[in-house]
């Protein structure tokens, strides 16, 4: 049997339930994934946390804290492929437990913030970035995707959620991007 797991690993205040994130689990569902949806309990709400070190360091060690507790019985071994999909510091968590637990696990990374690519070593991918995106700056993400060799799609005036302000257009993101996860988990 062809077992494949994904995992899904949300933002701040990107949960589950929002467009990206609940349309790629859908994708991994119909491909015939087990899923795990993480899920984190925050103080700060994710604009008091933007641009503050301390606060963005905290938050990922409180997610990280509670990913394995969530994920400690896990038998990722027993997989054939296993897929980690993150949003956000959703990309951190999942890179840096992919790589300190040493998961062999493919990373759909939606809109990274700049720590992500600290430990994204040896690691296949794609990654969507929005051109308009404050949290991590077009170049980092760029440079970062040639060097490791990741699929780096670039949307044009996209914001950290992947939208522009133009709800037909949001749709439109939101479908391109849904089926290039939805090929890139075909495999």
């Amino acid at each position: 049997m062809n077992r494949k797991l994904a995992v899904f690993f949300p933002g701040v205040g990107y949960h589950k339930d929002k467009p990206l994130l609940y349309y790629t689990r859908k994708a991994a569902t119909q491909n015939g994934y087990e899923v795990i949806n993480v899920s984190y309990d925050f103080s700060e709400n994710a604009g008091d946390i933007k641009g503050n070190t301390e606060k963005m360091k905290a938050a990922f060690e409180t997610a990280l804290r509670q990913t394995e507790e969530q994920l400690k019985t896990v038998e990722f071994g027993k997989y054939e492929r296993v897929v980690f999909v993150g949003k956000s510091v959703g990309t951190v968590v999942a890179a840096y437990y992919s790589k300190m637990h040493k998961v062999d696990a493919d990373q759909v990374i939606l809109t990274p913030v700049p720590q992500t690519f600290d430990f994204l070593k040896d690691t296949k991918g794609i990654l969507f970035h929005g051109t308009s995106d404050p949290w991590c700056e077009n170049g980092i993400a760029d440079d970062a995707c040639k060097s490791l060799g990741v699929k780096h799609v670039m949307i044009d005036d996209a914001n950290h959620s992947l939208e522009t302000g133009d709800v037909l257009r949001d749709i439109s993101i939101i479908q391109s991007v849904t089926e290039q996860i939805n090929q890139y988990l075909i495999g």
